[in-house]
């Protein structure tokens, strides 16, 4: 799965996947990301239980709502 960082304003980035925009905060994704940039998304299962809880974490940070509608 890829993004593409359009744009960034301010704290957050405004990322494209497939026909969908995302505002993501920019500290939850990798330093130094410029307009353009790709990120591939992708889990291991070594890396399952930091991703739950950096996931947690974000959520907590940023009171994401349960259920988004699209």
């Amino acid at each position: 799965m890829s993004w593409i960082v359009d744009r960034i304003e301010g704290d957050l980035a405004v990322v494209l996947f497939n026909e969908l925009t995302f505002e993501v905060p920019v500290a939850a994704l990798p330093p130094g990301l410029v307009e353009g940039s790709r990120l591939t998304l992708g889990v291991e299962a070594r890396d399952t239980q930091a991703a739950a809880e950096r996931m947690a974490r974000l959520a907590a940070q940023h009171a994401l709502p349960d259920v988004i509608d699209l």
